[in-house]
């Protein structure tokens, strides 16, 4: 009962391979938040990228504000905002309309920007990207905060700025910073206290680095003083369900091909291996963990996996990619929601708990019951007895 309750929820890019009406993409996109919502799951990060045509949405936070008028409780974030992209001072007051505008439901995701031509068309020089990114970190967190900050860097300057917008909750918007293999990521969610999105955690390094992750994230903490928590701390992994795992397999033989070939040839990430039919390549990335398509109980498998290996977290990021066709996707959400969510989050020990007492003690409670019932009906007929007892003895 006192063990953290794990979150759910989904990290979209998206992907929508280049030859699909992008107008219906974004619509599914959106529809698939509400289902998520209606579901029950606890967040969605939506990603920003601005090239290769894969990866459509530009501007998370024009989706957020969309996605939040269609949903009731679910979490919205940037997942993530390239910061060398962005003037600090720009991106923090835009975050804060969010915050405000979706009252308090709004997170902020950060990261250096991982897309090579999204760099390459502004000019801007990946050697530099996380060092901008942790000098835009400088910015914005006291901006966050509430602080006035004068700072300049070779790209951006500050003078007196503040936000004019206080925050929606006295917790203020939470700041979760990208983290893959290198450990940039969890130096820089420890330098300033913030929040841990672990993406690729299934992928080969990405699962190496996650027994030492969190050390080294509390360690950089503990060096500048800062705290943190392994309630914010997101590990991001693919999956498909069906009810079956020859279901599951079928279903992905949609989409899985062009996704994997915009990996390897635009993202450079060999995810899908390359030659081979379509089959091996379902079947390798089953193998190597890096995926799980099959069924709930695969699902599970792979989340007590990933608990094991990274000593504890707070939330299981699904990555949404399209493998299936919207029917087909919407069913794995929906089987996420029914039977992996509940073993993992301990939703039905109690139901669980007072069914098997009902079945270890059904003689004793139904003999008392069966006994009840006998007792009424013997009551009835004492009563029925003396009434007609009564109606035939003679009046003096």
């Amino acid at each position: 009962m006192t063990k953290p309750r794990l979150r759910f929820g989904i990290f979209m890019a998206p992907f929508h391979p280049e030859h699909e009406n992008p107008a219906l993409c974004l619509q599914r996109d959106l529809e698939l938040v509400q289902w998520l919502d209606e579901l029950g799951f606890d967040e969605a990060w939506i990603g920003e990228h601005h090239s290769a045509g894969y990866e459509i949405i530009g501007s998370p936070e024009v989706f957020i504000a969309a996605a939040a008028e269609r949903t009731r409780k679910i979490r919205l974030g940037t997942g993530v905002s390239s910061l060398p992209y962005h003037h600090p001072f720009i991106l923090a007051d835009r975050i804060r309309q969010l915050d405000v505008q979706t009252r308090g439901r709004a997170m902020f995701g950060v990261g250096p920007g991982a897309l090579p031509t999204d760099a390459f068309m502004m000019g801007i020089d990946p050697l530099t990207q996380r060092d901008r990114m942790l000098e835009a970190l400088r910015a914005i967190v006291p901006l966050m905060r509430g602080e006035t900050v004068t700072m300049k860097t070779d790209w951006f300057e500050l003078r007196e700025a503040h936000l004019q917008l206080r925050p929606y909750s006295a917790e203020g918007v939470e700041i979760a910073v990208a983290n893959q293999v290198s450990p940039a990521g969890a130096r820089a969610a420890g330098e300033f206290g913030l929040s841990l999105l672990s993406l690729g955690a299934t992928t080969t390094g990405g699962f190496n680095a996650l027994a030492t992750t969190w050390g080294i994230c509390e360690e950089r903490a503990k060096e500048f003083g800062q705290s943190v928590s392994r309630s914010g701390w997101r590990l991001v992994a693919p999956m498909h369900l069906a009810e079956t795992r020859e279901q599951a397999r079928a279903d992905v033989r949609f989409g899985l091909a062009a996704w994997g070939r915009y990996f390897r040839e635009i993202a450079a990430l060999p995810l899908v291996p390359e030659g081979g039919s379509i089959d091996d390549a379902i079947e390798a990335m089953i193998a190597s963990g890096m995926a799980v398509i099959g069924t709930p109980d695969d699902a599970v498998a792979q989340l007590e996996r990933l608990e094991k290996q990274s000593g504890g977290h707070g939330a299981f990021l699904q990555l949404a990619h399209e493998w299936a066709d919207r029917r087909a996707t919407h069913k794995s959400f929906e089987l996420m929601a029914r039977y992996v969510m509940p073993r993992l989050q301990g939703t039905n020990d109690l139901r669980e708990k007072s069914l098997g007492f009902a079945l270890e003690n059904r003689q004793r409670i139904l003999s008392s019951a069966g006994g009840a019932v006998l007792k009424e009906i013997q009551k009835h007929a004492t009563e029925q007895q003396a009434k007609q007892s009564a109606g035939t003895t003679p009046s003096a």
